[in-house]
């Protein structure tokens, strides 16, 4: 591992979907919060939020529709809401290019990780018998501040992972996926978007 910005890097490529949305400001350079949807080869798509500074974008321009292919970090931080704390999670944009055509953008989808397991993994089957394996990684980023990734282990890897204790380092690749849950409030069924980081391979860092 060569140095921290190492260890988290995300190659995404898809359409805007929403318009640019002011979140907030840090030493004087405003950054936004915007959608991007990203196909899969399967036809489905995610739906991942990112976040980026005024310097990449003319903040002043509508961008919904456009084909972008973006290099950053996948990112958490919490969000306090009354008496409950949520882990959110972005793609924090460190470049961007416009691209032109739908055969520029393909199904681009990538991410690596670099972390420390935080918590046992949880090892089960689905109901079709699928193994499966739910990670959450402690990616540390410059400045001594740490990201909590949410991964999600399939078979074999599942397997292999459910092995490991909490403090194993692990180098994961992958795609970040969005998935749709619904969360009962009172008397109505609210939907809500999850974000993670599905697991391709998963190797024990000696």
């Amino acid at each position: 591992m060569e140095g921290k910005s190492d260890n988290n890097k995300v190659m995404l490529a898809g359409k805007i979907t929403a318009p640019l949305k002011f979140q907030m400001e840090h030493k004087g350079e405003a950054f936004y919060r915007t959608i991007l949807q990203v196909n899969r080869q399967s036809g489905q798509c995610d739906l991942i939020p990112l976040l980026l500074s005024e310097r990449l974008l003319d903040d002043t321009k509508n961008y919904e529709g456009q084909l972008v292919c973006v290099t950053g970090q996948f990112r958490s931080y919490n969000n306090h809401e009354q008496i409950k704390t949520r882990l959110l999670l972005h793609a924090f944009v460190k470049e961007l290019n416009l691209l032109n055509s739908v055969e520029e953008v393909g199904s681009m989808n990538e991410i690596l990780l670099n972390g420390f397991l935080c918590k046992p993994p949880v090892y089960r089957k689905t109901p079709l018998g699928r193994e499966i394996a739910d990670v959450l990684l402690a990616v540390n980023r410059e400045y001594g501040r740490t990201d909590y990734i949410p991964c999600i282990v399939w078979g074999r890897n599942a397997r292999f992972v459910s092995r490991l204790k909490v403090g194993n380092q692990v180098q994961v690749t992958g795609r970040i996926q969005s998935r749709v849950y619904e969360k009962i409030k009172g008397n109505e069924t609210v939907k809500k978007r999850a974000y993670e980081v599905s697991i391709f391979q998963i190797t024990k860092v000696a």
